[in-house]
């Protein structure tokens, strides 16, 4: 089943799509080494951090045949990395037959711009009872809100969880030393990771980021902790990842929503489906 993209008025989609598949093959380029695979390109993690994946190769056409998918995940499984592919459907319609005749389960989920007319949203000083903004290098909210997202993927629906704040704590606590809240910091003093969260009490029950290149910027990692959730924080924090990223003077600012239902809260802000992510990874 392909989920029902919707064309919205964003100039020519075919230069939107160019625009974005710049972008996805220059933004890890910056924590990674690059394997060449012919029609694929495999990015490996060097350090801690977010594993990342294999994708088309920028600029190459033709077939990606299951072969070439196969080799790729070979390599991966030799490096101990996830055996991750993720593209645009509509960029290269021929991948997912690929993927799944290698044996790959894909997943869809849409893919969406904001709009250039939509109004930059006005951030709440406050939500609920939690101080929601930007957080810098050296705030002391980085830790938890670094670990926050792990604990909200980990049950990626959006019902209220049992994951509270003891689970933030150990969270916290058992990614102290790894290098990743240093990490975080070079790179927003760099320019090139910018941090929102939603906080109470000194922890962040909800953050996410956006990843500036130039005038294109994603917004990624938003989660709340399960124990916090319906309370409109990933809304919130969302509205200070689009404020920031206006303030930067980005001009396409874009995201994969997890599903339709997460979709909607995104699209109260203005954010429309342009196009459909794909994620193959081995079933379960």
């Amino acid at each position: 089943m392909t989920l029902d993209v919707t064309a919205v008025d964003l100039g020519d989609r075919r230069q939107l799509l160019d625009r974005l598949e710049q972008y996805y093959d220059t933004v890890p380029r910056s924590g990674a080494r690059v394997e060449d695979f012919g029609p694929l390109t495999l990015f490996v993690r060097e350090g801690q951090g977010w594993p990342l994946y294999a994708r088309p190769t920028l600029g190459r056409s033709g077939t990606v045949r299951a072969a070439d998918v196969t080799r790729v995940r070979v390599r991966q499984r030799e490096l101990g990395a996830p055996e991750s592919f993720e593209w645009v459907a509509e960029t290269a319609p021929g991948l997912r037959q690929a993927a799944e005749e290698a044996g790959l389960t894909v997943h869809e989920h849409p893919l969406m711009v904001l709009g250039p007319d939509a109004p930059t949203p006005a951030v709440p000083e406050r939500a609920d009872g939690v101080t929601v903004r930007t957080v810098g290098p050296d705030d002391p909210l980085l830790p938890s809100a670094l670990a926050v997202p792990h604990l909200a993927f980990a049950q990626p629906d959006t019902q209220v969880g049992a994951a509270g704040l003891a689970e933030l704590g150990e969270a916290v606590q058992s990614r102290a030393g790894d290098g990743s809240v240093e990490r975080t910091a070079a790179r927003i003093l760099a320019g090139l990771t910018r941090v929102a969260a939603a906080a109470e009490d000194g922890w962040a029950l909800c953050a996410g980021q956006h990843q500036p290149v130039g005038p294109v910027s994603e917004i990624v990692g938003v989660g709340t902790l399960p124990a916090a959730r319906r309370r409109g924080l990933g809304h919130a924090v969302t509205a200070a990842l689009v404020a920031d990223a206006r303030s930067q003077d980005v001009e396409t600012l874009f995201l994969s929503a997890g599903d339709e239902d997460v979709a909607r809260i995104y699209a109260r802000l203005g954010f429309r489906s342009v196009a459909t992510a794909l994620i193959a990874e081995p079933g379960e």
